[in-house]
């Protein structure tokens, strides 16, 4: 932690804005292709441009009363509306939040409220698979509802059998992946909707990751098996506009097969002398510039803009597998549906193989079993390169440095 006392005087704006781009000196290089994480490096331009537009012109508003701000109401309700038009929802059921764990907690929260108000359970629990993302762990953390976990199949892919078998009179959510992070794959959402249905559960789909990407995927003829609210028997889903919606952080939504569903996550309170405090998400104050932000990513793409991005995207993750496989000892795990994957290796350590990469600049998620790729349009330009700084550390490694496995941390 920083020791650092209160300034008892400013400092000038170009003074603070040089000491803060001093200070990125260490930071992680996303625009130079070497990150595959956290930020989705879109390489265009026009569209950045917009975006940082867009988020100046609502720095400082308050989405906290839509009333006060309408163009803001506005938006949002555009943006729930389109993306509910490409993921199968009504245009009314569903909410802007700050980010996928957000929309996970809200759509733990809504089953958690149904089970009590609808079904009369006092304490509900959800089902995930073990690959789920660990927010919905998160969620029932912080809500005190139980998470039952079933290991996934030899495909990696949750197993429905064994979903059905730890289905009880307490259950309230089901929980699918399309996909689940670590290894890209999409779990049998029509099999686990169609099973939820008939055990009269609610069932999310956590495409946190792949909701603005795999329409487009189908577009491009790639197989795609049924996975969004269109599938009979899903009942909300998760979609984050940050990821390949290509806006910047955080925006995400969060959608229902009604709106009676989404009234269960309205917080309404007025007692209390300052009248009515009403919220749809968990946040009070709201910052305005990320609505701003996913409402001029989605206008200026368009679907032919982002079916162009799905392109790239495909194409480059063709060549990183191609590549990696032609390589010794080297092998994706599973058979990944989409944009992301794991590899490892069956003859070296692949956390040695890791600390090369680390040493020239590379920046790859560090998994328990391998190491972790999330391809962006921006990856487009370093393939080559990538592959043969790896096709070197293969042939040149040391031993590992002991790197852990990290997705996120605490300072």
């Amino acid at each position: 932690m920083a020791d650092v006392s209160f300034p008892d005087h400013g400092t000038p704006g170009d003074d603070l804005l040089a000491a803060l781009r001093e200070r990125r000196g260490d930071d992680l290089d996303w625009r130079g292709g070497k990150a595959f994480s956290l930020v989705y490096n879109v390489a265009d331009e026009a569209l950045e441009t917009v975006l940082h537009d867009a988020a100046a012109l609502y720095l400082h508003e308050n989405a906290l009363n839509p009333f006060a701000f309408p163009s803001l109401l506005a938006m949002e309700q555009e943006i729930v509306a389109m993306a509910a038009d490409l993921l199968g929802a009504p245009p009314n059921a569903g909410a802007l939040t700050s980010g996928g764990t957000e929309s996970i907690f809200l759509a733990v929260q809504t089953a958690r409220e149904h089970a009590r108000q609808v079904r009369g359970i006092a304490e509900p629990h959800i089902i995930t698979a073990n690959t789920a993302h660990p927010a919905f762990e998160k969620a029932c953390h912080y809500l005190d509802i139980e998470r039952v976990v079933v290991p996934v199949g030899d495909d990696l892919r949750l197993d429905v059998e064994r979903v059905a078998a730890a289905i009880g009179p307490d259950t309230a959510l089901v929980v699918g992946s399309s996909p689940c992070y670590p290894y890209g794959v999409i779990d049998p959402i029509a099999d686990l909707a169609a099973l939820a249905e008939d055990r009269g559960v609610l069932c999310h789909v956590d495409a946190c990751l792949g909701g603005w990407l795999l329409p487009f995927w189908e577009r491009l003829g790639e197989p795609v098996p049924p996975w969004n609210l269109r599938v009979p028997g899903v009942t909300s889903l998760s979609a984050d506009v940050h990821k390949y919606g290509y806006t910047f952080k955080g925006a995400s939504v969060v959608l229902y097969r009604d709106r009676e569903l989404l009234q269960h996550q309205f917080f309404l309170f007025d007692d209390w002398p300052g009248g009515l405090y009403g919220s749809a998400t968990t946040a009070g104050t709201r910052p305005a510039a990320p609505i701003a932000g996913a409402w001029a990513a989605i206008r200026h793409l368009g679907a032919d803009g982002y079916l162009r991005l799905a392109e790239v995207v495909r194409d480059t993750t063709r060549s990183f597998q191609r590549g990696i496989e032609a390589l010794p000892g080297l092998a994706i795990t599973g058979e990944p549906d989409l944009s992301l994957f794991e590899f490892s290796s069956t003859t070296d350590d692949i956390s040695a193989i890791g600390d090369v990469m680390d040493d020239r600049g590379w920046k790859l998620d560090r998994q328990q079993g391998g190491l972790h790729l999330m391809v962006s349009p921006g990856h487009a330009a370093v393939a080559d390169r990538f592959l043969a700084d790896l096709g070197d550390a293969v042939a040149h490694h040391g031993t590992a440095r002991g790197t852990d496995a990290v997705y996120g941390g605490i300072a």
